[in-house]
């Protein structure tokens, strides 16, 4: 049985149970990817450029690297080992690296750009689409690229064996600290792409590294080392993500989800990169050259003061704070919050994405901004985006910037007109974070729906808890599951890779508790109904008749009731085992 318009779902059994399959293969519908390319559509994606735009790029690949205003010195670095580390799924290489040891413990870092404004010149139909779009926006099996392909995976892009167009920021480091900086416009060419597995498994001794770029790499390794420990001690936010990556099969189907959790070779992308950020941004400071910060303000007291009660509710260690707290001294303590609650769930394993929702929603959002106000999340004074110009505006605006200011060839950016591209960037920032959101959603409800149409909707899974309102909890689940039908034991089993993380709604109506689970933390769910009232700082809801309770980031035995694939939605029940004999 099945509602084509809104979703499968089981039929209604005894006790308001669903004791019913879907007799329909989920492929008779729309495929993830058309539901995909329509939610691009319906979002205002373009999904294609303008047919003068991708003349112009053409014309732009076709001349080559040769076309490139070279007012400024562009230095010849194609016999420096450089390598570039991405996703093994990119096709757009903004940033490439070489590195090398010196004397004393000092490392040279080169962090190669490509330089998009040698070929998007301000003003131009490249620039004014660029400008536009303001973002490349990525969703599963998808991308709405800021640039035409022939720029942003053949030209501008750091492919290896070819020379490229680059800015270059040459960092000299001791310890953590930059003791000389220099940027310039360079040529370079990439001697090997590679991906974060096989740098972590390099790192991990399964792999050998290879000449020329095996000692750049271990020195690049040991200056973002330092780096991180010095952005440790200087208490930067400390937040656990995990990405998914979807592999689609050729019918647009979604054949596997992989969580992709940060690892060291993400930590030395990520370190370098900012440490090129702010080496750029202190220039551009001290100069008083006009461009784009990248800013996130200090929190404000009350939502510090707010998110310590709620981790202290759920029994999470807190720093002491003070009775009037100012803004310098919240954004001083969410830091060290933030290594507590990380703390806490490495040592207790539970609460993993409840805790970093909850320390996140009390930080400001991020954005963009001619005015420098500091990053507080890095605790940096001086931060802008520079290292990916590819496939965002304000990078670019600052590429302009920088080589104005190191008499690169380019025009500073009109002071009079940053405050206004700030915000709309900081607009198509968020619009594009929703859609990829968005797009996440219907690729993991289209695999959980296949999953559970191939395997059965009588399957139990554990998930987390990380999010509660007075109607009911959203509970993070898939990774792992029980098959209720295989074993009344309860014991996990493990769940086939290609469901992935998903997320739903357990309403409050649908939760049942035992009485004699009262005062034991989590309810384990039986057969009787409940009045739940949440608590003020909505992260507990309470049982008024049971005093069972249910807390953030709990974990909680749910089965799926509904699947909205086209919407990305899933609707939960709370698992109930068959009596005996029953």
């Amino acid at each position: 049985m099945s509602d084509r318009t809104s979703g499968s779902r089981r039929p209604e059994g005894r006790a308001g149970r669903p004791d019913a399959r879907v007799v329909w293969p989920p492929q008779s519908r729309q495929s993830a990817r058309a539901a995909i390319d329509a939610l691009m559509r319906e979002r205002g994606l373009a999904r294609s450029f303008d047919r003068n735009v991708e003349r112009a790029a053409k014309r732009a690949r076709d001349r080559g690297p040769g076309v490139h205003n070279d007012s400024g010195a562009r230095r010849d670095l194609t016999g420096l080992p450089t390598f570039t580390v991405d996703p093994l799924s990119a096709r757009d290489f903004d940033d490439a690296l070489s590195a090398e040891s010196l004397a004393g413990g000092a490392v040279r870092v080169w962090v190669h750009i490509a330089d998009v404004s040698a070929y998007v010149k301000e003003g131009s139909l490249l620039d004014v689409e660029a400008r536009t779009r303001a973002t490349s926006v990525y969703l599963p099996g998808a991308v709405e690229p800021m640039l035409p392909a022939a720029l942003s995976n053949d030209l501008c892009s750091l492919v290896p064996g070819r020379e490229r167009l680059a800015v270059t920021a040459e960092l000299e480091l001791r310890g953590a600290e930059v003791a000389r900086a220099a940027f310039y416009r360079s040529v370079i060419r990439s001697d090997e792409r590679l991906d974060y597995e096989r740098v972590d498994r390099i790192f991990a001794g399964r792999e050998p590294a290879v000449d020329p770029w095996r000692a750049p790499l271990a020195a690049a390794r040991e200056a973002a080392a330092e780096l991180q420990r010095q952005r440790e001690q200087r208490g930067a936010l400390v937040v656990d993500s995990v990405e998914p990556e979807f592999v689609f099969d050729e019918h647009g189907n979604v054949a596997e989800i992989h969580a992709r959790a940060q690892t060291e070779a993400h930590r030395l992308i990520e370190h370098l990169m900012i440490a090129a950020n702010e080496a750029v941004a202190a220039l551009l400071e001290r100069r008083g050259v006009p461009c784009l910060y990248r800013v996130h303000e200090r929190p404000d007291p009350e939502s510090i003061a707010r998110l310590v009660a709620q981790l202290a509710s759920l029994g999470v260690p807190t720093p002491a704070t003070p009775e009037r707290m100012s803004t310098a001294q919240a954004a001083e303590l969410v830091g060290a919050i933030s290594k507590l609650a990380h703390e806490h769930v490495r040592r207790t394993g539970r609460g993993r994405l409840a805790l970093s929702a909850l320390v996140l929603r009390s930080l400001k959002q991020a954005y963009y901004s001619p005015k420098n106000l500091g990053h507080a999340g890095l605790r940096s004074s001086s931060y802008c985006h520079f290292t990916s110009p590819i496939r965002r505006y304000p990078d670019l605006v600052c590429h302009r910037a920088l080589l104005c200011a190191v008499g690169g060839g380019e025009r500073a950016p009109r002071a009079g007109e940053l405050m206004e591209l700030g915000a709309w960037c900081s607009r198509r920032e968020r619009d594009a974070m929703t859609i990829e959101r968005d797009g996440d959603d219907i690729a993991r409800c289209f695999a959980l729906e296949q999953a559970l149409y191939d395997r059965g909707w009588e399957q139990t899974f554990r998930g987390e808890v990380v999010g509660l309102i007075s109607a009911g909890a959203f509970v993070a689940f898939g990774r792992s599951g029980v098959n209720s039908s295989a074993s009344g034991s309860g014991a996990a089993a493990p769940q086939d890779a290609e469901m992935g993380l998903c997320e739903g709604m357990l309403p409050v109506r649908r939760m049942r508790v035992e009485s004699s689970d009262r005062g034991h933390g989590a309810s384990r769910p039986g057969p009787a109904s409940e009045w739940w009232e949440i608590n003020e700082l909505g992260t507990i809801l309470h049982g008024e008749r049971t005093g069972a309770t249910l807390r953030l980031g709990d974990e909680i035995d749910i089965e799926v009731a509904r699947v909205d694939a086209q919407r990305g939605r899933v609707d939960l029940l709370a698992a109930v085992a068959d009596p005996p004999g029953g």
